[in-house]
């Protein structure tokens, strides 16, 4: 259980972090950068810190697929760790519509392309580099006990925000792209249309990542 609730933690907070400082035209500099992504990148290390030693700090489903497929998870603990994933997305998303009275929204992709394979392939990407970066640093016999994984993990999110961010939304994290997406459907009677883009993505990025994983270190134990 301690488990569960360390990923809901993590999640919230995420999720929280990307509401707050995307929502906010304060955190845009002069000449139109954005703060925010460096603001989650920032967030997402100090949480993987503070949950990995329990629960693997995957805050993500897309991360907790490519983790399964690589068998360092239970099978029993995936769905529940998915669950409490997507509820902690949903309870950031309540939290920030009660904070301001009005909905964070979830992720969309820029205008033109909606709908289109574009951006799926772009969450895929991204996710597929994030979840490749987990493996190998938190997962990996070679680099066990190291003490940059954290940085690696949150640096990894600041880039693909900064890279695509403005093009997809840059969730590359299906919990991400439903909690806040379910929560603005609720109490503002929001389209999901886009829904589909933030779990078909990152959940192809996260399984190539493992497969990629697999095939290129062969010496770890996958039993």
């Amino acid at each position: 259980m301690r488990k569960y609730l360390v990923e809901f933690i993590g999640t919230f907070f995420l999720v929280i972090v990307i509401g707050f400082t995307t929502n906010d035209p304060q955190i845009w500099a002069g000449n139109g950068t954005p703060f925010a992504p460096i603001a989650i990148g920032s967030a997402l290390m100090c949480l993987v810190y503070m949950g990995g030693p329990i629960s693997g700090a995957h805050y993500n489903p897309a991360v907790t697929l490519a983790i399964w497929i690589r068998k360092r998870i239970d099978t029993k603990d995936v769905l529940p760790y998915m669950a409490s994933q997507i509820l902690g997305a949903m309870c950031a998303a309540l939290v920030f519509y009660f904070s301001l009275k009005r909905s964070m929204g979830g992720p969309a992709p820029l205008e033109g392309f909606n709908y289109h394979f574009k951006p799926m392939l772009l969450e895929a990407l991204f996710t597929f580099m994030l979840a490749l970066v987990v493996l190998n640093v938190a997962t990996s016999k070679k680099s066990e006990g190291n003490s940059y994984y954290g940085l690696a993990i949150g640096f990894t999110v600041m880039v693909g925000a900064f890279c695509v961010g403005k093009i997809t939304g840059g969730a590359f994290n299906p919990a991400v792209g439903l909690g806040p997406n379910l929560i603005h459907s609720m109490v503002e009677d929001g389209a999901i249309g886009f829904t589909w883009i933030y779990i078909a993505g990152p959940f192809i990025g996260g399984a190539l990542a493992a497969i990629v994983y697999k095939a290129t270190n062969p010496d770890e134990d996958y039993n």
